[in-house]
């Protein structure tokens, strides 16, 4: 089968390609050219049958979590000990709108890093109600809890006051969520 101009590449498949090489193996001129014909099949053959290329990540297992949970600490850690979140959590506690649109942007990053930015193709299955993946559900879940958990064990925030340690927490989180989400999908789809 041999593709035309009109077609797109998206629909284009290593299936694809691989009769096209054996199309063109069979009009080169020289032995030299059948060589490197054949050579180059045997890499697309070996590609389509590399796991990394071709996953496709569907389920999210007990491994998927610890990944997002060692991703939240690797990228949260560092904030844990920085003075300016302090500030900046004080900042969101006297902006109450503000509060809401790091949590919005926290939510929209990790949406955007699992499914948008395409590192890796991510299916969603059997969503919580319906409607919401659980993927994300439980990163942003690990992220914050590891947040809160090491602040509060690390005596940056005490929880005298309630609102301003969780605007504080919530300072942590958004890097925790971003290192949640891409701790979980850059090693791929674990096995049960």
């Amino acid at each position: 089968m041999s593709l035309s101009a009109d077609e797109s590449l998206e629909e284009a498949t290593i299936e694809d390609l691989y009769e096209q090489l054996e199309t063109l193996e069979e009009t080169v001129d020289t032995s030299d050219e059948r060589t490197e014909v054949r050579r180059t099949m045997r890499l697309v053959n070996r590609l389509s049958h590399n796991r990394a290329m071709n996953s496709v990540i569907t389920r999210f297992t007990g491994k998927d979590k610890a990944e997002a949970f060692v991703g939240s600490v690797v990228i949260g850690l560092p904030m844990l000990v920085e003075g300016g979140v302090m500030e900046i959590g004080t900042f969101l506690a006297t902006r109450p709108a503000f509060f809401v649109a790091n949590l919005a942007m926290a939510v929209a990053l990790v949406v955007g890093i699992l499914y948008v930015a395409d590192f890796r193709e991510i299916q969603i299955h059997n969503p919580y109600f319906g409607v919401v993946p659980r993927r994300p559900v439980w990163v942003l879940g690990i992220a914050f809890a590891t947040a809160a958990v090491l602040m509060t064990l690390w005596g940056r925030v005490a929880w005298d006051e309630p609102w301003l340690d969780l605007c504080q927490v919530s300072v942590v989180f958004t890097a925790m969520a971003i290192g949640g989400s891409l701790g979980d999908i850059l090693p791929g789809e674990s096995e049960p």
